[in-house]
């Protein structure tokens, strides 16, 4: 009995299982449980809903709570509006360059939106360039950037890859012939679209949309940098930085973001519920892409044009500000120089160091975790292992800001281990913040890759006589190194560019990563050029690290594919 549960249950699993747990309980379920708790809470600890009622009654936080709902559906709207045309025209019209249209239209998203926001305002704002040529030629200005106008502008530019993605694949999977049926029907044009092929690819999008809500009203960087405070995010930030931590209103904002992000994930579940999307055949090669006549398609790639110039102009608005010498009330920059790129590497070599050293550290400990989940889940009996995953995919769910904040109420009493410096005033808890906030996206690479390992070759192994240790240690984690690798790229490059949990827990300069330092740079316009020069390279590695990742998982999936073996 003793030999039969110590194999069903062993030992050494049980321990990692904990280990992770309380991990994630630690550094993820206490201080959100604490943020929770504080807004719930008076100062007696006793259960009060009052200051949610304060909150209601204070006319700046009703004012930023209806401001973020209006920039994040706006947003979403425009994005759609971008995504959508664009998703439709490459997969159902015979087009020239799809693969490359598609691959340009999600490149905003190697940017993070408060890079480019500062450009944006160079390029489209009051006194930016196409404002002033149109002053300059028609006497009119458009307020494409002012208030929230620019937030909406530079979200939707930045996020509507999310839905252009899932809309894509959802347009690709629709089966031909259902198309083909309503066509014989007398269904064309406009009426075909609405009626049969956009509800067809409904889940796509909805999921794209409900992920552009999430990730607008939770975004804190691109209000900050705009000069925009009357939204929830930079409310919170403000509330706990200048009236302190002990503020409850900034809990309440916490507690009101969380809830908002969970309620859009779940109305987009709900929306689909009850209704089948399933098709006896995937649309692939059975479905009959359509030719444009010359007109109507000198008309969609002009519009294309347009749109894939909208939506690099933050990357050449960059570009162009890290070179400029000059560049104020004129459509380009008065003169080019590679002066801020020299500043940016005498005066932030030590943030760039910062940025590998927390970006590495945080990856390799979700690798580990999610290597260790991974296993736990598919390769165990343990009771409750499933919880691992939901757990660590909640973080999916919690804001940069208030996990940040979180973690700062729950340790602002503890201080380093052999050390008088409180935890909170150290980079650990920076890196910590990145490690919980990312450990989804490994996560979800260590399943899947441990997904495509059959068992057959762990019990290979332990016929010849390897303990499960080393069949883990020479089989399991080899064969998933692919995964692994991608994993820990997706974690890098992600956190790489993170500045919602950053900003608030950074507390010096020395211990700022590149994100952070984008930011501070950008406050002043004679940091405009060092900032952009930043911003670049930061564009840059999450570049390489995403083509890196890309190469990984090609080449790993390349392996696995059964027409190697059979040459071999």
């Amino acid at each position: 009995m003793a030999q039969s549960f110590s194999s069903r249950y062993p030992a050494g699993l049980i321990a990692a299982a904990l280990v992770v747990l309380s991990f994630l309980v630690l550094f993820l379920v206490v201080p959100i449980g604490n943020v929770f708790y504080t807004a719930f809470v008076d100062t007696d600890g006793g259960f009060t809903l009052g200051h949610f009622g304060a909150f209601f009654h204070q006319t700046l936080l009703k004012e930023s709570f209806l401001n973020s709902l209006y920039v994040a559906i706006m947003s979403t709207v425009f994005a759609s509006l971008i995504a959508i045309p664009l998703a439709y025209l490459t997969i159902r019209f015979q087009f020239r360059g799809a693969l490359i249209i598609q691959t340009l239209g999600i490149l905003p998203l190697i940017m993070p939106p408060f890079v480019g926001a500062v450009a944006m305002q160079l390029l489209f704002g009051r006194s930016g360039s196409l404002n002033l040529l149109l002053d300059d030629w028609f006497g009119i200005t458009l307020p494409i950037m002012d208030g929230l106008n620019g937030i909406i502008f530079v979200e939707a530019l930045h996020y509507f890859p999310f839905i252009l993605m899932n809309l894509t694949v959802a347009l690709r999977n629709i089966d031909g012939a259902m198309e083909e049926a309503a066509v014989n029907l007398g269904s064309k044009g406009w009426r075909l679209f609405r009626r049969i092929i956009f509800p067809l690819a409904l889940p796509g999008y909805i999921a794209g949309a409900s992920l552009v809500f999430v990730k607008v009203f939770d975004d804190l960087g691109t209000p900050l940098v705009l000069g925009i405070t009357n939204m929830l995010a930079p409310q919170a930030y403000l509330r706990i930085t200048q009236v302190g931590i002990d503020d409850p209103l900034g809990y309440v904002i916490s507690v009101l973001m969380i809830a908002f992000s969970i309620l859009a994930l779940w109305l987009s579940a709900s929306s689909l519920k009850g209704r089948d999307y399933s098709t006896i055949q995937k649309g692939g090669s059975s479905i009959q892409q359509r030719r444009l006549t010359p007109t109507q398609a000198w008309l969609a790639y002009g519009w294309i044009a347009l749109v894939l110039l909208l939506v690099l102009s933050p990357h050449f608005g960059v570009l162009l500000l890290s070179l400029a010498t000059v560049w104020s009330y004129a459509p380009l920059p008065d003169g080019y120089t590679l002066a801020h790129y020299t500043a940016v590497f005498q005066e932030s070599q030590g943030m760039i160091g910062n940025t590998l050293l927390y970006c590495g550290i945080a990856a390799g400990v979700d690798v580990i975790l999610g290597t260790a989940i991974a296993y736990i889940m598919l390769r165990t009996k343990i009771p409750g292992r499933q919880c691992l995953d939901w757990i660590a995919s909640a973080a999916l769910a919690v804001p940069g800001i208030v996990l940040a904040i979180g973690l700062m109420r729950t340790f602002r009493d503890v201080t380093l281990p052999f050390t008088e410096d409180a935890l909170t005033s150290t980079w650990v808890l920076i890196m910590i913040a990145y490690a919980v906030r990312r450990l989804p996206y490994a996560l979800r690479s260590c399943v899947a890759a441990l997904q495509q390992i059959s068992l057959s070759l762990e019990e290979a192994a332990a016929s010849v006589g390897a303990n499960r240790f080393s069949t883990i240690r020479r089989v399991v984690v080899p064969l998933m190194g692919g995964g692994i690798l991608a994993g820990f790229v997706t974690s890098f490059i992600t956190a790489a560019v993170e500045l919602s949990a950053t900003i608030m827990l950074v507390t010096r300069d020395s211990d700022a990563p590149m994100s952070y330092g984008i930011y501070l740079y950008m406050q002043s316009a004679s940091g405009r050029g060092p900032g952009a020069a930043l911003g670049v390279l930061a564009v840059a590695v999450v570049a390489i690290g995403t083509y890196v990742s890309h190469v990984i998982i090609e080449r790993a999936s390349a392996r696995q594919r059964p027409g190697k073996v059979d040459q071999e």
